[in-house]
Parts: structure tokens; sequence; C-alpha cells
């Protein structure tokens, strides 16, 4: 079968090329997905790259261990394991897995979950990873309540775009930052305020927030305290930080700071969940969450799709396609 494979650290662009691979082989509890689309995340880059270099202690030192990425997947079951009941040949299904940039993936049947008849492919690729992170943070970590004002800032990527629909789906009123070109999307997401930051600067703003949810995480904790209400919830999800450590610093100082401040700063580790991704597609189902799909890439430019999601600037998710 035919896989994105990287064999050394660098551009994403340079380090990876298709290649024939073996077919996985699964396991008596695992479903072979043929892969119709694959979802790009930040993680990609940082693993095509090998920085922060810290991140090597898991990846390999001098070279990636794993030479194919990719997490969220979207396809057709090809074959199910021995073990597994629930899906059949031909099911459509959405989920995660370890090596989603090749033809065919051997994905556990508990990471996986139907496919809504009314997403495509690539849409439904676009929910495993971005949807969670979205959710368990303005449910699980800040707990958003009916009224809430909630910010978000990077909201017109990834993660941003779920959050921002997600967010007024539990009744908050919700304020999304996002670049010029992005400001149109949003106001089509439901945004109730979009606040352009090449003109504005949210951390200078007269209104106060009881929930910022920060993936571009380029201000300091100190400005964006300035526009909490007290009591109010700050989650830093992002900021690439320096080459050794990235963002670990910043998470950590964060951590250290929350007990002694009026405000909670609650950086978090997000984990893929069924029951989560099962709640994503009911949303879907329902009307109340609609994906969006920035940019599709053929699997031969794998590693320019990572590097687009890598940027900082993706607008929704990127997915890769066979």
């Amino acid at each position: 079968m035919k896989a994105a494979v990287q064999h050394n650290y660098g551009p994403p662009a340079d380090v990876f090329a298709v290649e024939d691979v073996a077919t996985p082989t699964i396991k008596d509890d695992e479903v072979l997905v043929q892969m119709r689309a694959a979802g790009v995340n930040w993680a990609d880059n940082s693993a095509a790259t090998g920085k922060p270099y810290v991140m090597r202690l898991g990846y390999g030192l001098r070279r990636p261990r794993q030479g194919v990425r990719g997490t969220d997947i979207a396809g057709v079951v090809e074959a199910v394991g021995s073990g597994v009941e629930e899906f059949h040949v031909g099911d459509e299904v959405l989920g995660w897995c370890s090596a989603a940039f090749a033809s065919l993936a051997a994905v556990p049947a508990d990471h996986l979950v139907e496919k809504p008849a009314s997403l495509s492919f690539e849409e439904a690729a676009t929910l495993p990873m971005a949807g969670c992170v979205a959710l368990q943070a303005l449910r699980d970590v800040a707990g958003v309540e009916a009224g809430d004002k909630v910010l978000i800032n990077g909201a017109s990527g990834g993660i941003g775009s779920f959050a921002v629909q997600i967010a007024k789906a539990m009744g908050a009123e919700v304020t999304g930052v996002c670049s010029t070109r992005n400001v149109e999307l949003l106001k089509a997401l439901g945004v109730d305020h979009v606040i352009d930051y090449v003109e504005t600067d949210f951390t200078e703003g007269a209104e106060r927030y009881n929930v910022i949810l920060d993936m571009a995480d380029n201000r300091s904790i100190a400005q964006r305290r300035r526009v909490l209400e007290p009591g109010g919830t700050l989650i830093p999800n992002s900021g690439v930080g320096g080459p050794w450590f990235g963002s670990i610093g910043r998470i950590l100082r964060a951590r250290l700071m929350s007990p002694f401040v009026s405000h909670r700063l609650m950086p978090f580790l997000s984990i893929s969940k069924r029951d989560d991704l099962a709640e994503l597609v009911r949303l879907v189902d329902l009307g109340v969450i609609q994906p969006v799909v920035g940019k599709s890439y053929a699997m031969v430019d794998a590693g320019a799709a990572i590097e687009e999601a890598g940027s900082g600037h993706a607008r929704g998710k990127v997915v890769v396609t066979p």
C-alpha cells in the first residue's frame, strides 16, 4: 500500500515522500480502514520537524521511530478483527489512530464511530482531535454555562472553528478573534462579536469575559487576565515557544500562578475519547456544528499539508486525501 513516509527531521515538505509500505495486520480488536481523508494537526508538524527538541524523547532522538504520521481518519472498513462485532466491511467510520497518512490503517474498534451521512469524508476527518479539544476545554475545563461571555482567540482555525460553535450551543455569548480574511467565516458560524486582530487588540478593550480559550497565545498572561472577569478562566492552548521546550515554560508559569491570582489559569492536555467523539457526531446530526475544511491536499503533498497546519494561520482544518 501507499503511505506518506518520513525518515528524517526537517521541513515537512522536504522530509515526506509517498512510498510503498506493508499493509498493516489487524489484531482481534482492530479494524482495517481504507483512508478516504485524514485530518492534519499541529502535532504532525512537531513530529516532522522534531521541534521542540524535548519531544524527540518520544519521537526518536536522531530520527523518527515511526515514519507514518497522522491521527485523525475517516474512511471505509476494509476488514474487521475476530473480536469486533459492531463494525462490518463497507461501514463508513471516523476516529483516531497512529498512522493515518496511508492507504490503509489499523484502528482499534473503540477508537471509531459511525460517520454521519451528512458529512463528507474530508469534513468527518476534521472532528477527532480538534473537536475533542474544543469540547473538553469548554465543557470540562471551563465549565461554560448559558449566559457566559466566551472569547476564542484563533477562532477561525481548526480548534477555534469548533469552539465557537460549541460555545454557542452551550448558550454563551461568543466573541471570536481572527484576521481580516476570516471575519465573514466567523459571522457565518454564528459568532456574536468578531474582533479583527489586524485592527484591534482584544486585550485593550473594555469588554470582560468569563472564559478565554486561546489558540494563538500571542499575548502575555497579564494582558489576557486584564479582560477576564474576577474568577474567570483562561485556557492557553497553543504557542510555539522556544526550540528546546516549546510552550512548556508558559504552561508551567500558568499552573504556578493560578493559586495566587483571582483567575483560573488552566492549560490542559486533551485526550481523544470515544464518548466525546460520539457527542460531536450527535451535535453534527442536530445541525449544531459544521466542520470547516480549509485546504485539502493529496497524500503526495502531505508535507505541504503539515506545513500549512503548523503555520498558525490555517483556515479551518487541513486534510489529506489518498
